[in-house]
């Protein structure tokens, strides 16, 4: 269901570039910002296509980045604004100012919280992190990828203490997560999508984040909770098979125990 289908005809055929990281874990992307960005072009209609891009090109060193005829755009929200400013899209067009109020609400609580507390228990717990993110060293030499295992883990453990909530113990982590994870399917209720019978802006982030962390190659306190509301888990199934139908994680989960 994309936001301005109809009117693609009308956009320039130049192709849009985004690039990102590539598909892992049976999502879409490896990173939930990325797959964000990707779901606001397919919910605009627009035509483009993805590349695999390079954190040492990237311009502010972080992916996604968008390239629209050589302009260049990075940060998933400013390619959101990009393409509503560009392309006389808005993404949000039916809500009032509370519901927008509350679905931006929404996308900061799971980009700005959320995102941390499952970056932490994918990254620093050990057995996550040897289903997961251990296999983007793979490339590394041997003699040098413990070395340099621990130099981004040691960098996600900083960077994670500077944020916050890599000062809490376990225990007082799980509980935060929990609870923004709670506030999300509240917010969601028995809606079709976020905020009523239409995608908005925010389902592009509800969609990217709840995947990732309902993601059954990662056991994680944090997807047990996020399994027990069923509202939530049901949004995200019916948006794969709307949006992403060649994915699936739950294959990918067999493929990571065929490896062990």
């Amino acid at each position: 269901m994309a936001l301005a289908g109809a009117l693609t005809e009308s956009f320039p055929t130049s192709m849009l570039t985004l690039y990102t990281f590539g598909p892992a874990f049976g999502l879409p992307d490896a990173s939930p910002f990325v797959t964000k960005a990707e779901m606001l072009l397919k919910l605009a209609g627009l035509p483009y296509e993805t590349r695999r891009g390079s954190l040492r090109r990237a311009p502010k060193g972080k992916l996604p980045y968008l390239d629209d005829m050589g302009r260049i755009v990075a940060d998933s929200t400013l390619i959101r604004w990009h393409i509503e400013k560009t392309y006389h899209i808005d993404f949000d067009a039916g809500l009032d100012p509370e519901a927008r109020g509350i679905a931006w609400a929404a996308e900061k609580l799971m980009e700005d919280n959320l995102y941390w507390a499952v970056a932490r228990v994918r990254w620093l717990d050990e057995a996550n992190f040897e289903r997961g993110p251990a296999q983007f060293f793979r490339g590394v030499p041997a003699p040098m990828r413990g070395l340099a295992e621990r130099l981004v883990r040691h960098k996600i453990r900083r960077t994670l203490w500077n944020q916050g909530l890599g000062r809490h113990n376990e225990e007082e982590l799980v509980a935060l997560a929990n609870k923004g994870v709670t506030s999300i399917a509240d917010i969601l209720g028995d809606r079709q999508y976020l905020m009523g019978n239409k995608p908005c802006g925010a389902d592009a982030t509800l969609f990217a984040f709840a995947g990732s962390l309902l993601c059954p190659v990662f056991d994680t306190p944090i997807r047990t909770a996020a399994e027990r509301h069923a509202n939530l888990v049901a949004y995200v199934e019916r948006m794969r098979q709307e949006f992403y139908p060649e994915f699936d994680p739950a294959a990918a989960l067999g493929g990571e125990l065929s490896r062990r």
